[in-house]
């Protein structure tokens, strides 16, 4: 967990009611999709086209996420292979009622650059 998020912020959404467990909190499922769209962002940015999410490597849920909350992603690339790139998400949440945010949830995302036929394709070299 860090005191500052690392990597570049490609989702941010507010935390709705809609989106809540029967404890009240926000539903990890919701955070993991989030997770998965903001990766998903700049995977396919990086590999300049179509990409599938193969594999979650871990996943950690740190404090949870409450109604209201500005929840924020960011994602950075850990490690790019010739088809497929991993990524780091980091996942913050900004309570209306206070003046910083803080890291809620962290996991490491997988993805395959495709080819239009659904083949895995290279992707380009990253500088």
């Amino acid at each position: 967990m860090t005191s500052t998020p690392k990597g570049e912020l490609t989702i941010q959404t507010l935390a709705m009611p809609a989106y809540t467990n029967p404890n009240g909190d926000i539903f990890g499922g919701w955070i993991v999709s989030q997770m998965d769209l903001a990766a998903g962002i700049l995977a396919k940015r990086l590999a300049l086209g179509r990409v599938a999410t193969v594999a979650i490597h871990s996943m950690s849920f740190l404090k949870p996420v409450h109604v209201g909350d500005l929840v924020s992603c960011y994602v950075h690339l850990v490690k790019q292979g010739n088809t497929s790139m991993t990524l780091c998400v980091e996942v913050w949440a900004h309570p209306a009622t206070q003046n910083e945010a803080y890291q809620v949830t962290e996991g490491v995302f997988v993805f395959v650059a495709l080819d239009e036929e659904g083949r895995p394709r290279q992707v380009p070299k990253q500088k």
